[in-house]
């Protein structure tokens, strides 16, 4: 008798969502499921609008459907009641996961609001239900962040195992027999999939392609969760015209920038001849309606731009996926990286500029490098982005100047700039004075502080430094500054309070 091996709590799986296309539909099983999906598009606005509301902040989802049911019931639609569940189940996941995103946001604010620890954790506590209401700063940063949900999605299906039945047909193609709207009676398609899909399962209409899609999560095996001491730390800058640079020295990703560059100059060039266009469009829509409708059917739409918009973005993501996957290929690693959420603000650059930056995909690369850090059993630690492209990673002091791909040290040295970043960014990981969520102003004054007593050591003030170009004029803004000329230098550091 052979007995089953006890699964460990640190045993983790390696999941990933993986979509297969529908190859064989009958007409009749498409127009049925198109209708089923209109009317739990009717079912997901409806609780969408019920449960969007501040009013039901950190819900237990497995209550929603009650709740929903209460004014909408599956027989007004004529819909199974598993399915309406369902559905309603995964619109509570989804506001639940607009919650959570929505107190990632305001923690920076309550960090600069409550300089005591246990004021925090205090104020952490309180998100976790709706007693933040009662507080005026919670509900105030809280409503400024959270939108009341709601959604226009009306060509999607949750099922969950017990509702469908896989059939293998041969090595790369299965029958699905999931149920429909009527009762007892199953709608068969059939799928191409190197996998079998299992567990909870999400049947999507594709409109721009015409096609039926199945979403299902794979799990590619288990690893073992390693503590802290056993990762190498490591610090990574984020660039644009290569996605990462380490503190070791190695580019990943080159030629990020060019792909982005060039997606982006097409789709300027191709929004000023539609531009054009639009300007034709209106100027016949007054006496030629016939002529208007023609360009607008047959040289406005945006079905081929969303197909070359969808390979652009296919490539952009492949080339992120094998950037983080080399990343992490050397081993457990300790990843120390730029916390790239807020945007700069007072940061002026051309129109151009400015375009191809907001493109630059931070967000993808984020997940891609969240996913393979917790397939890999690494982890990433966001440090605050503030003056890392800015401080010398030999000193950590603001003294030397960046100057495009070069930073130039005050002694003269040149060392390649993103690298030098990397190496501050993984020294900011184990800083213990610079926090993540400390003002911009805040960091620059903690090192001023560094670089004058780093400038003692050398005889000289910040004053000398700044006339030697040693050091930027601009910090002279900094009130920190002005102190530390006046003659108030500490000779140990001081905890920076905020």
């Amino acid at each position: 008798m052979s007995r089953r091996k006890k699964k460990s709590k640190n045993e983790l799986h390696k999941l990933s969502t993986q979509v297969v296309n529908v190859v064989l539909i009958d007409d009749a099983v498409k127009s049925e499921l198109l209708d089923l999906m209109k009317r739990l598009g009717i079912v997901r606005s409806e609780s969408y609008n019920k449960l969007g509301s501040v009013r039901h902040w950190g819900m237990n989802w497995q209550n929603a459907y009650p709740e929903v049911r209460s004014f909408r019931t599956p027989e007004s639609l004529g819909l199974p009641s598993k399915l309406m569940e369902w559905t309603v189940s995964d619109v509570a996941k989804a506001i639940l996961a607009q919650q959570a995103a929505t107190v990632a946001l305001v923690v920076r604010k309550i960090w600069i609001r409550y300089p005591d620890e246990e004021a925090r954790n205090q104020a952490y506590r309180k998100l976790k239900s709706t007693e933040f209401r009662k507080d005026p700063f919670l509900s105030r940063i809280i409503r400024e962040q959270f939108q009341r949900g709601h959604t226009w999605v009306g060509n999607q299906i949750v099922y969950q195992p017990e509702a469908y039945s896989v059939t293998r047909i041969s090595r790369f193609v299965y029958r699905l027999s999931a149920s429909g709207l009527r009762k007892g009676k199953r709608v068969q398609f059939h799928v191409r999939s190197n996998r079998k899909p299992s567990g909870q399962i999400r049947v999507i209409y594709n409109s721009e392609l015409d096609r039926f899609e199945v979403h299902f999560l794979v799990s590619f095996g288990t690893y073992i969760k390693s503590k802290d001491e056993e990762r190498t730390p490591i610090g990574i800058d984020k660039g644009y015209t290569e996605a990462l640079i380490d503190s070791n020295g190695r580019f990943y990703g080159e030629g990020l920038g060019k792909l982005l560059t060039k997606k982006s100059d097409r789709i300027t060039n191709k929004n000023h001849k539609r531009g054009k266009l639009f300007a034709i469009f209106g100027k016949h829509k007054e006496y030629d309606r016939a002529k208007a409708a023609r360009i607008l059917g047959n040289n406005l739409s945006r079905k081929t731009e969303n197909k070359r918009y969808k390979k652009d973005q296919a490539v952009i993501c492949s080339l992120l996926g094998r950037v983080s996957k080399s990343l992490f290929s050397a081993g457990k690693l300790k990843v120390f990286a730029e916390d790239l959420t807020e945007p700069i603000k007072n940061k002026r650059q051309a129109k151009s500029m400015s375009r191809k930056l907001n493109s630059s995909v931070k967000g993808q690369m984020r997940d891609s490098l969240k996913k393979w850090a917790d397939w890999s059993d690494s982890v990433i630690s966001e440090v605050n982005a503030a003056y890392t492209s800015q401080t010398d990673a030999a000193t950590f002091t603001l003294l030397g100047k960046r100057d495009g791909d070069r930073f130039i040290r005050h002694t003269g040295v040149v060392v390649q700039a993103d690298c030098n970043a990397a190496k501050a960014i993984l020294y900011r990981g184990t800083d213990k004075e610079i926090t993540r969520y400390m003002k911009a102003g805040e960091v620059q004054a903690v090192l001023l502080r560094r670089t004058a007593m780093f400038l003692k050591l050398e005889g000289k003030s910040l004053e000398d430094a700044v006339e030697l170009s040693w050091l930027d004029s601009k910090h002279r803004k900094n009130p920190e500054f002005q102190k530390l000329v006046g003659g108030s230098l500490p000779m140990t550091r001081k905890k920076t309070q905020h």
